[in-house]
């Protein structure tokens, strides 16, 4: 960074107090740097199931990674906790281990996708995982090595990027492909270790293959003690495994700087920013999964805790904090138009457009869906006859169109469900 950029000079260090009054930042090594302006990114930290577990880790950023392989290596079978985008990467990405993934809804990757693509996901989790190389489109960034003051648990790195897991080798110990057990509607009741799971007499699930026939009822499973830690969730069901990843999302990383400063906080302890992203504390602006934006948003954005919009907040902010030093005045930048997301579950490319999900759109909305399977999956959602947001999975080549006609708001009333005619190139007509 400093080496491409001659006026930013890199400090690392601990930040142990914010004080708004004095324009003061201090570290935990009593040093005290003084600023005109200030942006707050210090990101979000993992929410984590029995954080103090030595058999229950978090994925949040690179250093996570690494230790995350390293136990992989020598694991049998692995217990991943959560629905969102880390966690259904993960058990895509992961071979040669068991995984029993424990999610507290109906569908799997919920947090991004409609109960529909899960159904079009499903295949992918016993299907023999495909090696495709094929070149990134978008930029990438690497950390390289350096040292802080004081490293604690509490310490995090940068934060992973939407190719995180390309190039990585996530191998078990065992020798074969997916093997994923999926248990729905759930959350972790207790974990125990190997010693207090036989204290309890109750016996622990067999692990069953989805591609075997074998149906075993539950409860059928035989009293094993052979792994260091089990999981028992919500709904009486134990597992054993090596250790368990604990991939529940993340809360606002803020805690050091908003304590004595008069911060406004949102209900997740977010900092609340304007249209500037601006703070209620003087000369102090904040971007990213640390903040909440309180603006009215456009009709079809929303805030999302992604990378991707996290990177785009803190452009964004820059040029807020620029005019502001000159007394100029800055429009909203345009990706605040439209929420949009782009990523790859289960080696589908997924694009999210608008509000995908129907969010905030009430009942009085209609659902176009084309679904080829093992190709691709098309959802448009429709009010009044006009397109409001969109999933779009696989090669559909449909993204720039239908980001036209969300921005754009044309009356598509009259094409009903040929809309989505896989025999009708529609980009002719609106791209």
């Amino acid at each position: 960074m400093e080496e491409d950029c001659p006026n930013v000079q890199v400090i690392h260090v601990v930040v142990s107090k914010l004080d708004g009054e004095k324009h003061e930042v201090h570290t935990e090594d009593n040093q005290i740097f003084k600023y005109k302006k200030l942006c707050i990114c210090t990101g979000g930290k993992p929410k984590i199931i029995a954080r103090d577990n030595p058999y229950v880790i978090g994925i949040r950023d690179t250093e996570s990674v690494q230790d995350f392989q390293k136990r992989l290596t020598n694991a049998r079978r692995i217990a991943v906790v959560g629905n969102g985008g880390i966690a259904t990467e993960l058990v895509y990405e992961i071979q040669g281990c068991q995984v029993l993934w424990a999610i507290k809804d109906d569908s799997i990757s919920c947090t991004f996708v409609d109960a529909g693509a899960a159904q079009f996901f499903l295949p992918q989790l016993v299907a023999a995982k495909e090696k495709l190389e094929q070149p990134v489109k978008r930029l990438k960034y690497t950390t390289g090595a350096f040292k802080v003051s004081r490293v604690t648990s509490d310490t995090l790195g940068g934060a992973l990027g939407p190719d995180w897991s390309a190039g990585l080798d996530l191998s078990g110990s065992k020798q074969e492909s997916h093997n994923v057990h999926v248990e729905y509607k759930v959350e972790v009741a207790q974990i125990l270790t190997q010693e207090q799971f036989k204290l309890t007499g109750k016996c622990a699930e067999k692990f069953i293959d989805k591609r075997e026939k074998a149906q075993l009822p539950s409860g059928s499973g035989i009293l094993d003690d052979r792994w260091p830690v089990y999981i028992e969730l919500t709904n009486g069901k134990i597992y054993g495994c090596d250790f368990i990843v604990s991939a529940t999302g993340v809360v606002p990383n803020s805690a050091a700087v908003v304590e004595n400063n008069k911060f406004g906080l949102s209900e997740d302890g977010g900092i609340k920013v304007n249209n500037k992203m601006q703070t209620s504390v003087m000369d102090v602006y904040a971007a990213g999964d640390v903040c909440t934006a309180t603006w009215e948003p456009a009709p079809h954005w929303l805030q999302m805790r992604l990378w991707s919009q996290a990177r785009q907040m803190g452009a964004y902010a820059a040029k807020c904090i620029i005019a502001d030093m000159h007394n100029e005045d800055v429009q909203m930048d345009f990706c605040f138009e439209l929420f949009a997301h782009v990523t790859k579950f289960f080696n589908y490319k997924v694009v999210l457009l608008g509000r995908y999900n129907a969010q905030d759109l009430g009942s009085d909305h209609e659902l176009l869906l084309r679904m080829t399977k093992g190709q691709e999956y098309v959802k448009a959602v429709m009010k009044d006859g006009r397109m409001h947001g969109a999933i779009l999975i696989g090669e559909t080549d449909l993204e720039e169109t239908f980001e036209n006609l969300i921005l754009n708001q044309m009356d598509l009333s009259i094409y009903g469900e040929d809309l989505l005619n896989p025999n009708i190139d529609i980009e002719d007509y609106f791209d």
